[in-house]
């Protein structure tokens, strides 16, 4: 076996040559937990969750959105959004409309009190995404970035 199949070898879990430290996923998975984790701890200070935090996040960025949008960008199943973007309106932090184009649509706006409740949640956040990246340069954050989605797409329609 060649020195560089060898090294691919470590990565791939069927291998015999396998370690959980060499696999890319077992990272991404323990960073992950670790960020949740820490999100978790910091939200419940202003009384959020991180689901709350992804749909006010992508109507901040996004305006508007169909609750499906917003599904597709929190990666989560449409009938949980939905569940979650309706708590969400009866907290007062969204509003909800029928699509004037397509009456089977719901499109979700941020109110007035959802962006006061960003304000909150940045500031509790903020240090948490300046020390996650702390020793890192913007074109490396920008590579990682562009490797995690290059992964991402080789996923999709699996």
């Amino acid at each position: 076996m060649s020195p560089t199949r060898k090294r691919q070898s470590r990565y791939d879990p069927a291998s015999e040559d396998f370690r959980k430290e060499d696999f890319p996923f077992y990272w991404l998975a323990r960073v992950h937990g670790q960020y949740m984790h820490n999100m978790e701890r910091l939200l419940k200070k202003v009384d959020l969750d991180v689901p709350r935090w992804r749909v006010l996040w992508i109507l901040n960025e996004n305006g508007q959105s169909s609750i499906s949008e917003i599904s597709t960008h929190a990666i989560a199943k449409l009938s949980t959004i939905t569940k979650i973007v309706y708590r969400m309106k009866d907290d007062g932090l969204v509003s909800t409309a029928t699509s004037t184009e397509d009456a089977r649509v719901t499109q979700v706006s941020i109110t007035p009190l959802g962006l006061e409740t960003i304000e909150r949640m940045q500031g509790v956040t903020h240090g948490l995404f300046q020390r996650s990246f702390t020793g890192l340069t913007e074109a490396q954050i920008q590579r990682l970035n562009g490797m995690l989605e290059t992964v991402f797409h080789n996923l999709e329609n699996l």
